[in-house]
């Protein structure tokens, strides 16, 4: 039986779910992008196969903003929850975001991304 992560926008007009066996490489991402799309230091994302991704509703509420070449941001046209990432260049791959979890993520996070744009104001570890 397949478990499955879920999660919603802030608004709650936005719900997904993953196939959890799929899950790898959590991340903090410091990248000056990530940094604007999140409004906070770092986006946090985790990566799921896409053939086991879906949207549960509100599908048609979802917008996606290409911030490069091959990446693309998905978020709530409603409330502006930052929901996912993917590249055009991993298309069996989609990054969806910790931080939209229900119930929250307790695993561990693997890796730092960009931390030559971490900020400075950040608390050191």
């Amino acid at each position: 039986m397949t478990e499955f992560l879920r999660g919603s926008c802030l608004c709650g007009g936005v719900a997904y779910k993953a196939d959890k066996a799929t899950l790898s490489g959590a991340s903090h991402c410091y990248c000056h992008m990530c940094q604007k799309q999140h409004g906070a230091a770092s986006g946090t994302y985790a990566n799921v196969a896409s053939a086991g991704f879906s949207y549960e509703r509100g599908a048609e509420l979802v917008h996606e903003y290409h911030s490069s070449g091959h990446g693309r941001r998905g978020f709530c046209k409603v409330c502006g929850s930052t929901l996912t990432w993917r590249s055009t260049q991993a298309p069996d791959r989609i990054a969806i975001t910790l931080g939209t979890m229900e119930p929250e993520y307790v695993g561990p996070v693997q890796h730092e991304l960009h931390t030559e744009s971490k900020p400075r104001w950040l608390p050191k570890a």
